[in-house]
């Protein structure tokens, strides 16, 4: 490594992660005094709110990141072209491409632990602060294992008004099975007051019901103290999973109910663009560095506000290009794979345009 890359690298990562510290402490202070009235009002202990935001901080440092990594190398790159740093380079044989390797360089080491901290660290951070919202701010409660209603598999439906997670035991059971060939109609429906589950044959067992089958004139209801059900196709701990929020889900967690969706016969659109988008997310950095590297490497009046205003204006731009690209993959004019990467690739393209035009 040569000299001139390693105080570009140098540059480029105390600017980011002055940019993080900076961009985390803004978004925590506006966050803190829009919930301050809910944290007095609940009486929440000022352990509990550190607590919160500490948990809190891998949310917002994945958020932020792209912005920071922009920032930072359009701020190097300015500033190195307004002190006429970059026209020495030039000068010496210093190639565009060549100075912008080292934050190319960098930004796919940032993107490559960014994909394992948004799909594994920020999940398991956001646990914990949707508990603490949910016992101190009373946001988005869900009584895990209480009034569970899901859609077993495409001609079926179960309903559990209580799980305990201690026993493997639901109480309250309801299950319907629909005609294929005609989903209004029902076919058959178990009623009982226990679903138990038997590990050693992965079994549901019902107990204490009731079946009762429909046929086209009539009906019959056969009373049961003990029925094996062996077509179910959830378990255990598939039940607690239902409760949980994609935002707590790591990457394999996400992958397993995709599974699950469409093996019930779920749409999993929704889920799969949460996956694609951990991926896509994660390597905006080194795209949208792509992007606005060039525009910054030319000099231009105006010096630090400049680059600032054009860190927020391709920010602006990448986020708009996200939200419109998720609104269409959500209500299916989209493939959930080119929803998560419709920006980047707009964003790809202009950097492949930009690059040339800046580098004559």
């Amino acid at each position: 490594m040569k000299i001139l890359d390693k105080y570009l690298i140098k540059q480029f990562l105390q600017t980011i992660v002055f940019g993080l510290l900076a961009f985390t402490v803004i978004f925590i202070v506006i966050d803190a005094m829009e919930n301050l009235d809910d944290f007095i009002d609940q009486n929440v202990p000022a352990l509990t709110i550190l607590h919160y935001y500490f948990v809190f901080s891998p949310e917002i440092i994945k958020l932020m990141l792209p912005v920071s990594v922009l920032f930072s190398a359009l701020f190097t790159a300015g500033k190195s072209a307004n002190l006429s740093e970059l026209t020495a380079m030039r000068a010496s044989g210093v190639s565009l491409y060549r100075f912008m390797s080292p934050f190319v360089a960098t930004t796919l080491v940032i993107c490559l632990l960014s994909i394992y901290f948004g799909g594994y660290i920020v999940p398991m951070a956001n646990k914990t602060k949707i508990y603490i919202e949910q016992v101190y701010l009373k946001k988005g409660i869900v009584y895990s294992g209480s009034n569970i209603f899901f859609q077993d598999s495409q001609t079926r439906i179960v309903s559990i008004s209580f799980f305990d997670i201690a026993t493997n035991n639901a109480s309250r059971v309801s299950i319907q099975d629909f005609s294929a060939d005609n989903l209004t109609g029902m076919k058959s429906r178990i009623d009982a007051q226990s679903l138990k589950f038997d590990s050693l044959s992965s079994n549901w067992i019902a107990m204490d019901g009731v079946l009762r089958s429909f046929f086209n004139v009539s009906q019959s209801a056969d009373y049961f103290d003990s029925l094996k059900i062996d077509d179910l196709n959830f378990k255990p701990e598939d039940l607690i999973k239902k409760q949980r929020k994609p935002q707590e889900m790591n990457l394999n967690e996400l992958i397993d109910l995709i599974d699950t969706q469409e093996r019930a016969g779920n749409d999993p659109t929704a889920t799969l663009i949460e996956y694609h988008s951990r991926y896509a997310f994660a390597l905006t950095s080194v795209i949208i560095v792509l992007f606005g590297l060039p525009i910054s490497a030319n000099r231009r009046k105006g010096g630090l506000a400049v680059q600032v205003g054009i860190n927020i204006l391709i920010t602006f731009i990448y986020l708009v290009f996200m939200k419109v690209s998720q609104a269409f993959g959500k209500n299916g004019a989209l493939d959930p794979l080119l929803t998560a990467w419709f920006a980047n690739l707009v964003f790809l393209a202009g950097a492949f345009i930009t690059i040339p035009r800046m580098r004559n």
